[in-house]
């Protein structure tokens, strides 16, 4: 089984989100691929298995604790490594909730088409705001498809700056996935940032996460009366995206990503 790690969402290698990558040559059982996604301890693991047609995936997303709907950074790991290793320009990735992914791929850049999710108002427990560091928020919504609470802070540069306890912010748990905190931007060439912690269904910080602006593109476009923007994640390793919502329900997320290691996994 050909295995890879794959940096997401940046241009530059030890940068953006590591994925690992796993191609299926036959299917595993969901427990081999769960202890996998734990050996390889990275924040996803996406499994990707040739479909009968032949620009169609089957894909699955497994973290070391859990498995997940939906992962973009995972995505754009898998589309790179597709990519590298058929003669595709285009191709569909059938996720586990039969979501069909229509990737599209050149030589700079990956164009993901991913679903628009809504958000709806929320509060936030005290509690969890101290352990998260934050002294005041703008806005707080919550995303219901994700379970994940979107809190928005008044600067990018206090963003960048927050160090959350993360033992204290375990026990804050209350049925959530994690935790997106966000910010306009201060750079000239973004919109607005963020940073997602999810200590409770994966790792204490995600590095760059897609899958949040399923629903961070609607949430910054209604404020910002825009329909192209680009993000930038201000996590220790950083990364950046271009997302364009094309209609309602449709979002394009823009990015590239970088094989790191290739290998073979002598599991099956």
């Amino acid at each position: 089984m050909k295995t890879f790690i794959v940096d997401a969402f940046t241009n530059n290698a030890f940068k953006g989100n590591p994925a690992g990558v796993c191609i299926l040559e036959e299917h595993i059982s969901d427990e081999k691929m769960f202890l996998i996604a734990k050996e390889l301890n990275l924040s996803e693991t996406a499994f990707v298995m040739k479909l009968e047609k032949s620009n169609t995936f089957s894909i699955r997303y497994f973290s070391p604790k859990m498995e997940m709907d939906l992962c973009g950074h995972a995505t754009l790991a898998s589309s790179k490594v597709v990519f590298e290793n058929y003669d595709l320009d285009e191709i569909h990735f059938i996720t586990h909730q039969n979501l069909d992914l229509l990737i599209k791929g050149s030589e700079d850049q990956i164009v993901m088409e991913f679903p628009v999710y809504e958000v709806e108002s929320a509060v936030v427990p005290q509690a969890l705001l101290t352990a998260l560091g934050i002294q005041e928020i703008v806005n707080a919504v919550y995303n219901a498809e994700y379970k994940i609470l979107v809190i928005e802070i008044a600067s990018a540069e206090k963003l960048a700056a927050l160090k959350p306890d993360y033992t204290t912010l375990i026990q804050t748990h209350n049925g959530i996935n994690g935790v997106s905190v966000t910010a306009l931007s201060d750079k000239d060439n973004f919109d607005f940032e963020s940073r997602y912690f999810w200590p409770w269904s994966g790792t204490n910080e995600d590095p760059v996460t897609g899958g949040t602006h399923t629903f961070l593109a609607n949430y910054w476009s209604k404020k910002l009366n825009k329909k192209k923007m680009r993000s930038f994640q201000s996590s220790e390793r950083t990364g950046w995206m271009e997302v364009e919502l094309i209609s309602d329900k449709k979002l394009l997320i823009k990015s590239n990503a970088v094989i790191v290691f290739e290998g073979k996994s002598n599991v099956f």
